[in-house]
């Protein structure tokens, strides 16, 4: 691995902002799946959306993912590779030695810790905005004063500001828990596949893995990722959601233990078949550019490897 180079993080913030466009539809869909009520199944769904809301309905929180994408793929990218140097440092004293596999482990799961720092704040705004419309279903629970139904929060920064002023810090990272427990796995669970696939499927003796096998990894490599982080995911979109008109969960365990009484385990698995239909980046995996090798064989993990998998983060980062 070389150093950390302008270009990177310039392909990042105009490939994440692009992702977060084109699958921000995708990620309302999702959303209103997992903590919505009364939609049935994904055509049902997007067909609702597009009659009570128009078009504009696909696109609601895409403002604040969309303006926090450089900053967040800045910093936990930094996170990420620094701490892939720093072991090959300690282990063979040079920074530039292709990582092993449990060095991707690590570095994964530190860019998930801090990705959470980051996003819980982003994601909370995003789905309270997607999910404000929406009516509740629970008769035996005081909603807010707020009609349900019609928008609670002016834009990002009103739905920032008065979750602080009402629910101060402890709001603002709702959902946080659940949150760790999707993005540290989940961040393993894809780089360390995509590491293994892009090293099994490029020929001996390139220098570069060639991208249809860039596509293929990461395509695998997001499959086995989401599989695992969907209900994990579920249970963050609930919480966050869970605020607009009423407050009906305790926190991350009450969250699952309630899903799990009134749904079953089917709950978890409601909106797979959107998660598989990822966001562009993620599965398009590291790009051409990016994708220089060490004298080692194995690719090490670049910055358009690593925002291949940020579906897992704001925006579907």
């Amino acid at each position: 691995m070389g150093s950390l180079q302008l270009q990177d993080f310039a392909a990042g913030w105009v490939g994440g902002a692009a992702s977060v466009v084109v699958g921000h539809p995708l990620d309302t869909i999702k959303t209103r799946l997992q903590a919505g009520h009364g939609y049935g199944n994904t055509l049902n769904c997007v067909l609702t959306v597009y009659r009570n809301e128009s078009v504009a309905g696909f696109f609601r929180g895409m403002s604040f993912p969309l303006a926090s994408i450089a900053v967040y793929s800045s910093v936990v990218f930094g996170v990420f590779s620094n701490t892939q140097r720093l072991l090959s440092q300690l282990r063979h004293g040079d920074p530039a030695h292709a990582p092993a596999l449990t060095d991707v482990a690590v570095a994964s799961m530190m860019a998930g810790f801090v990705s959470v720092g980051i996003g819980t704040p982003v994601d909370l705004v995003k789905i309270r905005l997607q999910m404000q419309t929406q009516p509740y279903s629970k008769a035996n629970v005081n909603p807010k004063p707020t009609v349900p139904g019609f928008p609670v929060y002016r834009g990002p920064i009103h739905c920032f500001r008065t979750v602080l002023q009402k629910e101060g810090i402890a709001g603002i990272y709702r959902g946080m828990g659940a949150m760790l427990l999707r993005d540290v796995p989940g961040y393993c669970l894809y780089f360390i596949p995509y590491t293994f696939f892009c090293d099994w499927i490029t020929p001996d003796g390139c220098i570069s893995p060639n991208p249809s096998s860039v596509w293929l990894a990461g395509g695998v490599a997001g499959v086995i990722s989401w599989g695992t982080a969907t209900p994990m995911d579920v249970v963050k979109s609930r919480l966050q959601a869970d605020g607009v008109y009423l407050n009906k969960y305790k926190g991350t365990l009450d969250c699952i233990l309630q899903s799990y009484q009134n749904e079953g385990l089917k709950c978890y698995q409601e909106d797979l078949k959107v998660s598989y239909s990822p966001e562009p980046d993620e599965q398009c995996g590291m790009g051409e550019g990016s994708a220089a090798l060490t004298d080692a064989a194995r690719p090490a993990p670049t910055a358009s490897a690593f925002l291949s998998a940020t579906d897992l983060v704001p925006g579907g980062l």
